[in-house]
């Protein structure tokens, strides 16, 4: 089986809700005619699936997540709903509802983040990453705050933006030679919907030059919008298509 996750949103390949369903749609209907079971979820990337961007922050990220600790909730909720429609395409659960069950049980037990820290064994990782992920994970020497123009809630993200802002610290390619720095990124990102209060941040930037670390902050300040009022958040799983 195969399951596929396309983004509709500011972040993603086809940013209007028609272009992703017409691309999921697409996949699934060549996978289907290989004999390869699939199922399409379209997913909003509207906003970061969470507070981090880079590399290595996001795989911290990660290993929290399996670890047990702070959960972002629409990271949870992608990752669970890809995972158990996997497990149901494999024959490893009868309905999603007993496959979201299995997947929370190996979460909580320990299960799923044993498994991870043998994987990244296997594939010539160090074999104490989860025991200690500051030992092998790099950090960047400066770490600056983004402070908000003024107050309000947070009522629309340039998703692409925020990506590129990573790039710029050096965090992404812009050639395929270019040299990836994995310490350099965001953490703290506001979310959709949030009330900040002026010169809260709306980022920590973590670089390793100023002048970097300042056109990112410029990307940023143009990214997120404040305005009064509510936001509009939409579902995180907006359509299904199976092959």
């Amino acid at each position: 089986g195969l399951v596929m996750d396309v983004k509709t949103g500011s972040g993603a390949f086809m940013p209007d809700f028609a272009g992703s369903r017409e691309l999921a749609e697409s996949i699934a209907a060549v996978a289907a005619g290989a004999g390869l079971p699939t199922v399409a979820l379209v997913t909003a990337m509207d906003q970061p699936l969470g507070p981090a961007a880079g590399n290595a922050l996001e795989v911290r990220i990660a290993i929290e997540h399996l670890e047990g600790g702070h959960r972002v909730s629409r990271l949870h909720g992608v990752t669970m709903s890809l995972a158990a429609e996997l497990l149901v395409l494999g024959g490893l659960a009868p309905d999603l509802d007993t496959a979201l069950g299995k997947l929370e049980r190996v979460l909580d037990n320990g299960r799923a983040a044993e498994i991870f820290e043998r994987m990244v064994a296997a594939l010539g990782g160090p074999r104490d990453l989860m025991e200690h992920p500051d030992k092998h994970l790099p950090r960047a020497p400066l770490v600056r705050p983004v402070a908000a123009p003024g107050a309000g809630t947070v009522v629309a993200i340039d998703t692409r933006a925020i990506g590129m802002a990573v790039v710029v610290l050096g965090g992404g390619r812009t050639r395929s030679a270019d040299r990836v720095d994995h310490a350099v990124g965001l953490t703290g990102l506001v979310a959709l919907g949030e009330v900040v209060e002026a010169g809260q941040p709306l980022a920590l930037i973590h670089g390793r030059d100023d002048d970097a670390i300042a056109s990112a902050a410029a990307m940023i300040g143009r990214a997120v919008t404040l305005g009064d009022g509510g936001a509009a958040v939409g579902a995180l799983v907006q359509a299904r298509i199976a092959g």
